[in-house]
């Protein structure tokens, strides 16, 4: 019998750009941080994490963070 991790609704269908900004926010960044981080503005990193809120159904940050960081973040290849 196959095991299979949940994990949110959604969260396939997180884009490359909303996999980075997910992880620098979880890493605790700020909005301006992560902007600043990207090289694009505090209004695109918004718009990115209200797309992730609405994809993982997340009622706000920390939520979407926990989310994330429990069913769909990689740990950095050791290097």
């Amino acid at each position: 019998m196959a095991t299979h991790t949940k994990r949110p609704v959604g969260a396939d269908k997180l884009s490359p750009r909303e996999c980075e900004v997910m992880d620098l926010a979880a890493r605790g960044l700020t909005n301006a941080r992560i902007a600043e981080a990207l090289d694009v503005s505090t209004h695109a990193v918004k718009f990115h994490l209200a797309s992730v809120y609405r994809k993982l159904h997340a009622a706000n940050r920390t939520e979407a963070t926990a989310l994330y960081v429990t069913t769909l973040s990689h740990e950095p290849d050791a290097g």
